[in-house]
């Protein structure tokens, strides 16, 4: 049997057991025609990857990403609420197909200072005239002036609305996760990461959509 992993795109596949990872709201691409069984997998992740991406809790300061492995689901990622983890295990139970699931969701550690540190990145981030289009929640609306405003209690009221740049807070070290269009997109969002108020590391896990 085939590995297969899923995260940006379908990139490559090794002999082992079946094991699919992927990421919601990230399109995978294969390449190469798949066999019946594998086709069954990637049915059943389309299915996995809409069901987590449609949870009202995933927001902008979580990444969740899963694997499949024969008819067991395991969740992977980090969630910022603990609500988020296990909504995402009840979703994922109720998949037909689905017989058990494993779940490896990290729970962010509840920290004022980390809340801080979000609501920091996001202005700094999502307030950049070249990455407003990176978010539903864009323009100089009251709406938006209320969102950027706020420097607590950001983690359990988090901004909704589509985002494609998230923003992971851990002990005041910060990863981005997901997608922009360009190279100097990534640099941006990176650079604003970095000047922020507080972090004190930035991992840049940004993907660019299409190669230059």
């Amino acid at each position: 049997m085939k590995r297969i992993f899923l995260s940006l795109m379908l990139a490559s596949s090794t002999a082992s057991s079946l094991l699919c990872f992927a990421r919601p709201q990230e399109k995978s691409q294969a390449t190469a025609a798949p066999s019946a069984s594998e086709e069954k997998i990637l049915q059943l992740a389309k299915k996995v990857q809409s069901a987590i991406s449609r949870l009202p809790e995933y927001g902008v300061f979580d990444d969740l990403h899963f694997g499949i492995k024969g008819d067991t689901v395991i969740l992977m990622g980090q969630a910022s609420r603990p609500i988020l983890k296990s909504s995402a295990e009840n979703a994922v139970k109720k998949i037909e197909g689905v017989q058990s699931v494993n779940n490896e969701i990290e729970v962010l550690p509840l920290s004022p200072n980390d809340d801080r540190i979000r609501a920091a990145v996001y202005r700094r981030i999502y307030g950049n005239p070249s990455l407003q289009r990176y978010t539903s929640n864009r323009g100089p609306s009251s709406r938006w002036r209320s969102l950027t405003a706020r420097t607590m209690g950001i983690t359990n009221d988090p901004p909704i609305g589509y985002h494609a740049i998230h923003i992971i807070v851990k002990n005041g070290n910060v990863t981005l996760k997901g997608v922009v269009d360009n190279s100097g997109d990534l640099a941006m969002a990176e650079m604003q990461a970095n000047t922020s108020p507080g972090v004190f590391s930035v991992v840049n896990d940004l993907f660019v959509a299409k190669q230059e």
